[in-house]
C-alpha cells in the first residue's frame, strides 16, 4: 500500500448472496440534514426529529452487522459504536451546515469503534450496504479497527488507545481557522498520551473539540469500581482544559452541550454520560456490550425493531464463514487445542497453590491492564485476588508498578497486556532493568495469527523487549510452541530473576507430536533455558521455528520429505539464547531457513544468520516473516504474510534449486 494517494477498491470477498441480498436494514431512509451550531442555540423541533430517527436507524445498523461479525466467528466490538450514534449524528448534520468550520473527519480514538467508521462509508457511497454483512471477514476491507488505504472512505487509522487525540493535535494546527474534532471514551482517556494531549492544547489554544463516551465500561469491568477517584472531567480540568458533561441519551442536553464547546475559541470537551448499549436488553451496563452484540441478544433487539430479515440472516446466511482450507496438519494433535494465553494464568495459579498464604502476599504481584480475561490473568484473579492488582488501561505505568514491586530482592511481579503494546512499554523495560527488578511479562496476542483486530493490535516486535546492553542481566524472550511447553517453561523460568517475557497467540495451537506421535512437550519433558527442540532431523538442512509457525513448519516438512527434501525442523522456544549444540547441528548443513510470525525487520531471522556467520557457518540462508498491513479476518493472516506450510515448502524448494544452480556455477567454472 502506498502512504498516498487514493484507497484502492475492494478486493473480492465471500461469494454467496452477501452482495446481492438487500441489506435488511434501509439506509436510505438517513435523513441528511443541516444543523448550524452558530445559528441554533437549541435544538429546532424539526431537525431533533429527524437526527432521532437517524441516531435510531444508525444504531440498528450497527448492531445487525456487528452482530454479523458476532454469528461468524470473526468476532467486533458493537457497544462503542452503538453509544456514540447521537454525537456523530449531531456532528454530522454540523459538517453539512457548515463545512467551512470544521475538518470534516470523525477522528475516534477508540479505534474498536470502527462500525462507526464503516457505516459512514456505506452512507457516502463509497461501499455498498450489503457489504456490511461482510464486517472483519478476511480480505473483505473492513477489519477490526480503521486503516488508511484498506478501506474505502475511510480517513485515518486508531486502534490503540491514547494513540488518536495527540494526532488530532496536529491535526488542528495542521487547519488553522478549522475545528478538529476526537471522539474519546473514558477507557482510551486512561493512557498517558491523553494528558500529554490535554496539556499542549491548552497550552496552545488548539480548536480541537472531545466528544467523550463515558459510559463506565471497559473490557474487564467498570473504572469505577476498580479505578476508584477516577474521574474524566476532573481529570482533564486538572490539566486547564475547559469541560461540560450531559446526559448523552438526552438530545437536546447533548445537543446544548456540544454546541457550547463548538462555538467557543480554543480546546474543549464533552463528558457524554450513558450506560453502555442503551435499550438492548441483556446487554445494557455490561462490560460484554463492549465486544460483538451475542447472536440472541442482537436477533432479539431486532426482532423488537421489526426487522425480520435481518433475524433470517444473522440465525442462518451469517453462520456461514470460511475455514482454513487445510484441514490436517501432520505432527500434530487433531486441530487448535489449546490456548497458551489461557494456560499462562493457569500454570502461574499452581504455581501459586503451592505457597502459603502469606509468602504469596510478601513475595508476588500480580497487576492487570484491563485485559484479564484476554491475557489468562483472570485466573490468577479469581484463584488469587490478594495478590492481584485490577488496573486500569495504563500499560507504562502498570508495569513500572510491576517493576517497582520487583525491585525488592525475592519479590516476583507478573505483567500482562498485548505483544502490541510492548511497543509502548520499551522505554519503561529499560529502567526495569537499570533498577534490577524482577518481572515475569506475559504479552499475549503475539504474531498475526487469528488477529481481527488487524494490524494496530499485530504484536510483531517482541524482540524490542530484549534491548539491554551485554553486560545487562539477560532477558529471557520465550515463545513456547504449544500449551504443554508453555506450562514446562513457566515453571522453569518463575523464580528467575530480571525481566523475562513470555509470548503467547491469540489462536489455540496443537500439540506438537514428536515421530512416535506422543506429545512431544508432554510427560517427561523438561523445559532447559537456552536449548532448542529438535522436533524432526535432517540431512539437507532445517528449518528453525517457534510459536504458532512451528505447526505450520512441522505440516511442510514430512511433506517435504515425501518430495525428497530431506529437511529437519528446530523449534527455538527461547528467542533470544544461542543454543551451541543446534548452531553446529544447522550449520554443517546446506541450507537453514527461519519461519517465524513476527517482523521480518526485528525478528529472530535478522539475528540468526548473524550468529552461523560469526560462528564460520554459511550454509544457504533465508528467512520469513511478517511484511505486509494484515488483511482482515482470522486464519487468513498466516497465509497473507506467507508462513503458511504451503509457503514454507516453497521457499525451501526455492533455496534448493538455488543450491543446485550454485553447485551447476561451481563445477562449470572448474
Amino acid at each position: 500500500r502506498a502512504s498516498t494517494g487514493p484507497t484502492p477498491p475492494l478486493p473480492p470477498c465471500r461469494k454467496s448472496e452477501t452482495m446481492t441480498e438487500p441489506f435488511p436494514i434501509d439506509l436510505k431512509k438517513f435523513q441528511e440534514v443541516e444543523l448550524d451550531p452558530w445559528k441554533h442555540e437549541t435544538l429546532p423541533a424539526d431537525l431533533k426529529a429527524s437526527i432521532a430517527a437517524n441516531v435510531e436507524l444508525a444504531r440498528d445498523a450497527i448492531v445487525f452487522f456487528t452482530a454479523c461479525g458476532s454469528a461468524s466467528g470473526y468476532g467486533g466490538h458493537t457497544g462503542g459504536a452503538f453509544d456514540t450514534a447521537p454525537e456523530v449524528c449531531l456532528l454530522r448534520a454540523m459538517f453539512k451546515a457548515r463545512p467551512d468550520k470544521f475538518v470534516p473527519i470523525y477522528f475516534d480514538e477508540a479505534g474498536h469503534r470502527v462500525a462507526t467508521q464503516y457505516l459512514l462509508s456505506a452512507l457516502d457511497g463509497h461501499i455498498t450496504p450489503e457489504h456490511l454483512r461482510n464486517y472483519r471477514v478476511g480480505h473483505a476491507g473492513l477489519p477490526g479497527h480503521p486503516e488508511l488505504h484498506c478501506t474505502p472512505g475511510v480517513q485515518f487509522s486508531s486502534g490503540r488507545l491514547g494513540q488518536m487525540w495527540p494526532m488530532v493535535n496536529g491535526v488542528a494546527m495542521a487547519n488553522p481557522g478549522k475545528i478538529a474534532i476526537c471522539l474519546g471514551s473514558d477507557g482510551a482517556q486512561m493512557e498517558g498520551n491523553d494528558s500529554e494531549a490535554a496539556r499542549l492544547a491548552v497550552a496552545k489554544n488548539i480548536n480541537v473539540k472531545l466528544f467523550i463516551d463515558d459510559n463506565n465500561v471497559t473490557i474487564a469491568g467498570h473504572p469505577q469500581d476498580y479505578l476508584p477517584g477516577y474521574d474524566v472531567q476532573k481529570t482533564l480540568e486538572g490539566h486547564g482544559m475547559t469541560c461540560t458533561n450531559c446526559n448523552g441519551e438526552d438530545l437536546d442536553a447533548l445537543y446544548a452541550a456540544m454546541r457550547s464547546m463548538i462555538v467557543a475559541d480554543g480546546p474543549r470537551a464533552v463528558i457524554a454520560k450513558r450506560k453502555m448499549c442503551p435499550g438492548i436488553e441483556g446487554v445494557e451496563g455490561e462490560c460484554h456490550g463492549h465486544d460483538a452484540i451475542a447472536v440472541a441478544k442482537g436477533v432479539a433487539y431486532l426482532e423488537k425493531r421489526g426487522y425480520t430479515k435481518a433475524v433470517e440472516w444473522l440465525n442462518g446466511p451469517a453462520k456461514k464463514a470460511e475455514k482454513d482450507p487445510q484441514k490436517e496438519y501432520l505432527g500434530t494433535v487433531g486441530s487448535k487445542v489449546g490456548a497458551n494465553r489461557a494456560v499462562f494464568g493457569e500454570t502461574v495459579v499452581k504455581i501459586l497453590a503451592a505457597m502459603p498464604e502469606a509468602e504469596r502476599k510478601a513475595k508476588v504481584m500480580c497487576i492487570d491492564s484491563d485485559l484479564e480475561g484476554s491475557t489468562g490473568l483472570k485466573a490468577i484473579h479469581k484463584a488469587n485476588p490478594e495478590i492481584f492488582v485490577q488496573s486500569g488501561i495504563m500499560e507504562r505505568a502498570n508495569f513500572q508498578a510491576a517493576a517497582g514491586w520487583g525491585m525488592h530482592e525475592g519479590r516476583q511481579a507478573i505483567f500482562s497486556t498485548f505483544a502490541a503494546f510492548l511497543e509502548m512499554c520499551v522505554s519503561e523495560i529499560t529502567m526495569g532493568r537499570l533498577n534490577y527488578s524482577n518481572v515475569l511479562c506475559h504479552f499475549s496476542h503475539s504474531g498475526v495469527d487469528d488477529m481481527a483486530d488487524n494490524t494496530c493490535h499485530f504484536g510483531l516486535n517482541n524482540f524490542y523487549a530484549d534491548n539491554g546492553l551485554e553486560e545487562h542481566q539477560a532477558s529471557g524472550l520465550y515463545f513456547p510452541a504449544d500449551f504443554h511447553q508453555l506450562e514446562k517453561c513457566v515453571n522453569a523460568i518463575f523464580w528467575d530473576q530480571g525481566i523475562r517475557c513470555v509470548f503467547s497467540t491469540r489462536s489455540k495451537l496443537p500439540a506438537i507430536l514428536d515421530e512416535a506421535g506422543n506429545a512431544m512437550f508432554g510427560d517427561g519433558y523438561t523445559f532447559v533455558r537456552g536449548k532448542d527442540d529438535i522436533v524432526r532431523k535432517g540431512t539437507v538442512g532445517y528449518v528453525v521455528s517457534f510459536g504458532d509457525a512451528l505447526y505450520r513448519a512441522l505440516d511442510a516438512v514430512p511433506r517435504l520429505k515425501k518430495e525428497g527434501i530431506d529437511v529437519g525442523l528446530i523449534n527455538k522456544a527461547h528467542l533470544n539464547a544461542i543454543d551451541e549444540e543446534t548452531m553446529a547441528l544447522i550449520g554443517s548443513s546446506s541450507l537453514v531457513l527461519v519461519v517465524e510470525p513476527l517482523n521480518k525487520k526485528s525478528g529472530l531471522g535478522i539475528r540468526m544468520g548473524t550468529w552461523l556467520l560469526e560462528r564460520g557457518y554459511s550454509p544457504k540462508y533465508g528467512y520469513i516473516g511478517a511484511t505486509k498491513e494484515g488483511c482482515g479476518g482470522l486464519w487468513q493472516h498466516a497465509y497473507h504474510q506467507g508462513y503458511d506450510s504451503g509457503s514454507i515448502q516453497s521457499k525451501v524448494k526455492a533455496m534448493c534449486n538455488e543450491l543446485l544452480l550454485s553447485k551447476f556455477a561451481g563445477a562449470a567454472l572448474k
